[in-house]
């Protein structure tokens, strides 16, 4: 089957990429030595939720970090329109993070493997830097 990628919805995009970046994401802290499910998962939501992914891909658009191809999949979804929004979060930073997902899917279902791990790592990192709640005393 051959997916014509630039082509799809931009939600079905975003379904692609939320599922990559969740593994991505359980094993950057299994790599970390967690291995206690509820600190998984309760780290893996510092990461996954969509308030991290909005401001990840906020920041990348801020620092012109992104491709112009990039910018356009991230326009598109942004401008999705999904049937509900989750009641924990802005109709602002659930798009925003629908784009970053529609991002990691486009990379995804393109096998652009180099640039998707460029951009997970640093979406990881940004993440890292910004809040670190376990870490706070």
């Amino acid at each position: 089957m051959n997916l014509d990628v630039k082509q799809m919805k931009s939600l079905a995009l975003a379904y692609m990429g939320d599922a990559v970046y969740e593994v991505y994401i359980r094993e950057h802290l299994l790599q970390l030595g967690q291995v206690k499910p509820q600190q998984l998962h309760q780290k893996a939501v510092n990461f996954v939720s969509g308030k991290a992914q909005a401001n990840v891909v906020l920041y990348w658009l801020e620092q012109d970090y992104l491709t112009e191809e990039e910018v356009k999949i991230v326009s598109r979804g942004r401008n999705a329109k999904s049937g509900s929004i989750p009641k924990n979060i802005s109709v602002q930073t659930y798009r925003y993070s629908t784009a970053f997902e529609a991002l990691i899917g486009y990379h995804y279902l393109q096998k652009n493997d180099e640039r998707l791990k460029h951009l997970m790592r640093e979406a990881v990192e940004f993440t890292e830097r910004s809040e670190k709640p376990w870490n706070k005393k």
